[in-house]
């Protein structure tokens, strides 16, 4: 059996899956320097001037909303989130690499399947009524915010495949383990 052609397929949705996370991760992060604009110029407007802004209140709501649930998935591929690292670092490559598949199956995509299946009525009630601020001069989309819910498991729900299908080629020695360091690595 040819094991570089049977892993060629699921290398191939790995960095499929990978490429998405990354792309949507770094476009949203830019969302982070306009959040600090502007909230500093509402900040400004009500100090400087007593101009206060509703609106762009809100925008910074919405912005941060979506560097959190859009980042989600580019945070996971970048081994980015919160874990028992102390345990983690003693595990063999292998234990590692069943740690994340059974946390994969286990943990990340049933909950994501409930936030994604939970929050569609949600949603869709949201966008029937085309949902809105409840305070005056506020943004007019909150169904667009609401949104990111579904959007957030879905996008999450596809890099906890590529997580699984990586740490799995490792298990059956058609690719390397991932790097324990990884977090390490990329941070300051």
């Amino acid at each position: 059996m040819n094991h570089s052609a049977t892993a060629a397929t699921p290398h191939r949705i790995v960095t499929l899956l990978d490429t998405i996370a990354e792309i949507t991760g770094t476009t949203t992060a830019w969302l982070t320097g306009l959040m600090v604009i502007i909230a500093s110029v509402v900040v400004g407007l009500r100090h400087l001037f007593n101009i206060g802004s509703i609106g762009l209140q809100e925008s910074v709501t919405y912005m941060h909303a979506a560097v959190f649930m859009l980042g989600a998935a580019y945070t996971l591929k970048n081994d980015g989130h919160v874990r028992v690292d102390i345990l983690h670092k003693k595990m063999s490559p292998s234990t590692r690499a069943w740690v994340e598949v059974l946390g994969s199956l286990l943990f990340t995509l049933p909950v994501m399947v409930l936030i994604g299946w939970g929050s569609l009525e949600f949603v869709r009630e949201s966008w029937r009524i085309h949902e809105g601020s409840t305070d005056s001069g506020g943004i007019g989309g909150v169904y667009l915010l609401k949104t990111l819910l579904p959007v957030m498991a879905v996008s999450l729900s596809l890099q906890a495949i590529a997580e699984l299908l990586r740490n799995l080629l490792a298990l059956m020695n058609l690719a390397p383990f991932p790097s324990a360091s990884a977090a390490e690595d990329s941070s300051c």
